[in-house]
């Protein structure tokens, strides 16, 4: 999956909850829920976007599937971040535009 699909699915407050509580390690969809004000199914679903968009991986584990964080999915969001700090960094370097002509001063 791309960039976009991740930042798509980022865009949900709850995915991020989700993102944030497999930061420690894999989980089962009951140990994601705990807690949470959404269901469990609601939560099978938010895992269903942030799996399609390779965020995270599913490995069965006898009757329950366990989730984590997929790094090739993290790893492209970040490249692209990467090149936008990169770009922004560099249009800092080289000051503000010059005013064009006409411009009245702000």
């Amino acid at each position: 999956m791309s960039y976009e699909d991740a930042i798509t699915a980022l865009a949900d407050p709850t995915r991020r909850v989700i993102i944030d509580r497999l930061r420690g390690g894999a989980l089962s969809v009951a140990a994601i829920a705990k807690d949470m004000t959404v269901s469990r199914p609601a939560v099978s679903q938010h895992l269903r976007v942030l799996s399609d968009a390779g965020l995270v991986t599913v490995t069965p584990a006898g009757n329950r599937r366990l989730y984590a964080i997929a790094p090739e999915g993290v790893d492209q969001l970040r490249k692209y971040l990467d090149t936008l700090w990169d770009d922004a960094l560099s249009a800092f370097a080289r000051g503000p535009p010059a005013k064009a002509k006409g411009q009245a001063n702000a």
